[in-house]
């Protein structure tokens, strides 16, 4: 069955990409390139300083179809109650050269746009998902990110090093998120493995020292939604969410301070470096005026602590529209931008984070920034002088922002378009929707099941934001994204 009903979202993809400013394809330059490493790939063994750590029970978590893994993590007690983590990060650098081929096409499009129907790689395939992937049971060359972290959840030292590693159980956020929240039906890996079960259990128990001293600091508590589709014979039949667990919370308590260690090393050693920051919000006029509505009183002046106890409280009062109110605070606060940082500057920091010093530097075949930042980390541990003057890190900087920009677009285009395609066979029937959106546009509402944004094209009068309401599904338009609904 063609559940794209002649509509071929595979084609509107590749013109999306295009029309934002990215190439669809790899020339042909890149796939000579490749075709000479995968002729003679590296061996992993005889690199001057670089540690043998595959013995250690390394693990990953990531998205069940993830196959670009740039992350394993291991982790140790010490004797003082403390626990020492290692982050291992694909040594993407080894294989993927500055100036080459690769490297100027990566330079360009600086990031991995997932369509929904189509994952357009930064790096060719051949190496984000094979040989810079740190998939499970390969011998693969990394740079490790070592930190340790006191019983209050401060990261009280840090270590950066090369090594050899090998990824012991290849996991995925669903099965092991689920196991950590109940304690049943582990994964099969998990369940094999007593080693890797205390290793997950202990790990979870670290990320969630970190992130409260983080929530202590000011970081702020949001929850938007992830929505992508579930393919069938290369066609989308459904629409999934995304719900946050305590496997995603962890990979991203440790992927933060993980960045915060990189940040502050290559500071401490002088060395320019891309950041990543949100700057303190412009409109944080519109945060106080949106938390008074609730009766939340917000200073004057941007202060991130009393922010993130309003979005606790408000999660904890009205769990369903949290959401919406999430997306609306990180609209006012902007989004996050790269930018040089000169040796011996001050940072200008993380607000959403709470956080002065932060990089990316955890996803190199994903984004060229970390693919950049892991070269000045090798060039600092060799004692080299940085291979990017800081004209090239403020040029790159700035590309990087601005296709990120571009790649939401591609992605917020094709998220409109899929669920046009999925929805078509349902014209007709009924939807326990909220009102997300009244402005001079339309009325705009969420299903929430199928998560299925639309426009609310007749019976809006009356209604508001937070309203939750009966729908009529009544008209889909792939091309253009569009999904109606009536109120019923």
């Amino acid at each position: 069955m063609n559940h794209s009903h002649g509509f071929d979202l595979q084609a509107s993809a590749r013109l999306s990409m295009t029309d934002h400013g990215f190439n669809a394809g790899f020339p042909q330059a890149v796939k000579d390139e490749v075709a000479a490493i995968l002729e003679h790939p590296l061996a992993v063994d005889g690199f001057d300083g670089v540690r043998d750590m595959r013995d250690l029970p390394w693990s990953s978590i990531d998205n069940d179809t993830s196959r670009d893994l740039d992350q394993i993590e291991v982790i140790a007690a010490m004797n003082d109650g403390a626990v020492r983590v290692r982050v291992g990060i694909a040594d993407v650098d080894a294989y993927v050269p500055k100036g080459s081929a690769i490297d100027r096409f990566a330079r360009n499009q600086t990031t991995t746009v997932y369509a929904g129907v189509h994952n357009f790689s930064m790096l060719p395939e051949e190496l984000s998902t094979g040989l810079t992937s740190l998939l499970e049971n390969e011998d693969r060359l990394s740079v490790v990110y070592e930190f340790v972290v006191d019983a209050q959840g401060c990261v009280i030292s840090s270590a950066l090093y090369r090594a050899t590693v090998k990824n012991k159980a290849q996991l995925a956020y669903p099965s092991v998120g689920a196991w950590l929240e109940t304690g049943k039906n582990p994964p099969e890996k998990v369940g094999d493995s007593h080693e890797i079960a205390k290793q997950l259990q202990i790990q979870n128990h670290v990320a969630q020292l970190l992130r409260s001293q983080r929530y202590r600091r000011g970081a702020l508590n949001l929850q938007t939604i992830e929505t992508n589709p579930l393919m069938r014979d290369g066609e989308p039949v459904e629409i999934q969410m995304h719900l946050r667990n305590p496997a995603t919370d962890l990979i991203e308590d440790f992927m933060i301070a993980a960045n915060e260690v990189v940040a502050t090393s290559l500071d401490k050693a002088k060395f320019s470096s891309i950041r990543r920051v949100v700057k303190t919000p412009k409109r944080w006029d519109r945060i106080v005026e949106l938390a008074a509505r609730y009766g939340t009183k917000l200073p004057e002046t941007p202060d991130p602590k009393p922010l993130h106890d309003f979005l606790c409280e408000r999660q904890n009062a009205d769990p369903d529209h949290f959401p919406d109110l999430s997306l609306a605070v990180v609209k006012l606060l902007g989004s996050g931008e790269y930018v040089l940082e000169r040796a011996g500057e001050a940072a200008e920091g993380h607000f959403g984070l709470a956080v002065q010093d932060y990089t990316h530097s955890t996803a190199p075949n994903r984004r060229y920034a970390d693919l950049v930042t892991q070269r000045l980390v090798k060039a600092m541990l060799a004692k080299q002088k940085s291979p990017y003057s800081d004209e090239e890190l403020a040029a790159i900087a700035q590309q990087c922002t601005r296709q990120e920009d571009a790649a939401r677009k591609v992605e917020r285009e094709m998220r409109k378009r899929i669920a046009a395609v999925v929805m078509h066979d349902r014209i007709g029937q009924q939807f326990t929707a909220i009102v997300t959106g009244v402005n001079e546009h339309g009325t705009f509402v969420r299903t929430k099941s199928p998560h299925v944004e639309g426009m609310l094209v007749r019976g809006a009068k009356g209604v508001d934001v937070g309203d939750r309401i009966q729908v009529t599904l009544t008209h889909t338009d792939p091309e253009r994204g569009y999904v109606d609904f009536t109120r019923s």
